[in-house]
């Protein structure tokens, strides 16, 4: 059974950190890709980072240098950690596989993704 479930958001002023976690059940942490995606108010969801099995990672532009996506094997768990956020970063943060070993053209692309997590709220505010 695929399993995927957020924790670690909250509200965090501009300039400030925090760690995003996904627990995943042992297959879905092994799967060929792992995404965090976001979805600010009023905006589409949007790709943040991705890391596939063998821990190549990809991140969107406005992230790139600030967020890091790991994953823990040990725990079955998925990272993202937000450093230097913006108000921009605002949004809820989602995690998300598919079920297929198949290259994706985009890995920040949210549409082949399958299999999503409920979300936690990130909001960055003074």
């Amino acid at each position: 059974q695929v399993r995927l479930v957020e924790s670690g958001g909250g509200s965090v002023q501009p300039g400030g950190s925090l760690r995003l976690s996904c627990a995943a059940s042992p297959y879905a942490i092994r799967s060929f890709y792992l995404g965090w995606f976001r979805q600010g108010p009023g905006k589409e969801r949007e790709g943040v980072a991705s890391i596939t099995r063998d821990g190549t990672t990809t991140y969107a532009t406005s992230v790139e240098g600030r967020f890091s996506v790991s994953k823990d094997y040990a725990k079955n768990t998925l990272y993202l950690e937000m450093n230097s956020v913006v108000p921009e970063d605002t949004g809820m943060y989602y995690c998300a596989t598919l079920n297929a070993d198949r290259r994706l053209r985009d890995p920040l692309d949210p549409r082949p993704y399958n299999l999503w997590g409920q979300g936690t709220q990130v909001t960055v505010s003074s």
